[in-house]
């Protein structure tokens, strides 16, 4: 269960790794506008929000490799590893429900399953 448990702790961490890029760098890029489905107006416009949520993104990643360096079976790493994956849980079910459903897929899913096997493992 452990080994599983941070196989998707590090897929998770990674989907939002990617998604700090996108919001943080790449926010007036065609491929960030074609992920989230904005324009270049509202990309220019939305440049410092994007960013800021980028940020939010990057504590979630930090917070699971912390869960992963510490291990999820120790007391930390369990600890973290909960905490942070119940975040991105309830961020994607915002997500699905005030932008697009394909963020449950996406964010809510993985976290889930991780979040499953990582209290089946401790």
């Amino acid at each position: 269960m452990a080994f599983g448990a941070s196989f998707l702790i590090a897929i998770v961490a990674l989907i939002h790794v990617y998604i700090v890029v996108l919001e943080m760098v790449l926010w007036r890029t065609p491929r960030a506008r074609a992920a989230f489905g904005t324009t270049p107006e509202f990309a220019e416009a939305t440049l410092a929000l994007a960013g800021n949520q980028g940020l939010y993104n990057g504590f979630l990643v930090a917070g699971l490799v912390v869960a992963l360096v510490a291990g999820v079976t120790s007391t930390v790493g369990f600890a973290f590893a909960v905490f942070f994956l119940i975040c991105v849980v309830v961020a994607g079910i915002y997500g699905a429900i005030t932008v697009s459903p394909r963020i449950l897929l996406v964010q809510s899913v993985p976290a889930g399953v991780g979040l499953a096997l990582t209290l089946l493992a401790g």
